[in-house]
């Protein structure tokens, strides 16, 4: 396929049907587990998005052969139609996706759908996190990925800012906690066997830190939360 083949354009009501009949045909294909909606919630699901999101397709012969799907942040969907698939499509919507979002964008991609990941990978996009799957509808294992943007450095930052701000609300709520169970208990014995499992539930989740060192995590926190509720600590 040439360049000339191919025409990028913004998404427009006529095209609903056409983008919709990319995702059903696509994911029937892909290696990822199979949609769980029909194919009508499909059709008006992405109807709706029209109006909300930014969506591009990629017309061949005046056929849509794919589409991108984006907010602000995040690229939510990119397919390529089966007949157009390893033709340039998909290249030629995540070049359009870059273009309109230098700063950078995040996605997500199911663990399993090994050419997908190959795909951002080549490029140039990162994996960040693996998570068990249970806050998507499929239930299936999956990862974030990312792609940084014209300035790297400040759109890493950017997202490791918006972990702290949880953090800092985590940390909030923890040590409100645990100023609640200091009045039941009156005391600031501490329970090591329950510290340790909480570090080895917190490793599942974070197997890049480890139980060791989430111990040494945890208890810096459950330290510096009873100091906190203690006379004088605030």
């Amino acid at each position: 396929m040439t360049s000339t083949d191919l025409l990028l354009r913004p998404a427009v009501e006529t095209d609903a049907t056409a983008i919709a009949e990319v995702q059903i045909a696509s994911r029937r294909e892909a290696t990822m587990p199979p949609g769980i909606h029909p194919d009508h919630e499909v059709h008006a699901w992405l109807t709706a998005k029209l109006a909300e999101d930014e969506l591009w397709v990629a017309e061949v012969d005046g056929v849509v052969a794919g589409y991108a799907r984006m907010t602000a942040t995040w690229l939510d969907d990119l397919y390529v139609a089966p007949p157009y698939a390893r033709r340039g499509v998909g290249s030629a919507l995540l070049e359009v996706v870059k273009a309109q979002r230098p700063g950078g964008f995040c996605l997500w991609v199911f663990e399993m759908n090994t050419p997908a990941r190959d795909f951002y990978a080549r490029h140039g996009l990162v994996e960040l996190e693996h998570t068990d799957g249970s806050a998507n509808e499929e239930q299936a294992p999956d990862l974030r990925m990312a792609w940084p943007g014209e300035d790297p450095l400040a759109f890493l930052r950017g997202l490791i800012d918006e972990v702290d701000e949880h953090l800092g609300d985590l940390l909030a709520r923890r040590a409100a906690l645990t100023a609640a169970v200091q009045h039941i208990k009156h005391d600031t014995t501490r329970d090591p066997v329950r510290e340790r499992a909480i570090a080895e539930a917190m490793a599942l989740r974070a197997p890049a830190l480890g139980a060791e060192r989430l111990s040494r995590i945890v208890d810096a926190i459950i330290t510096e939360s009873l100091d906190a509720t203690s006379p004088g600590g605030g």
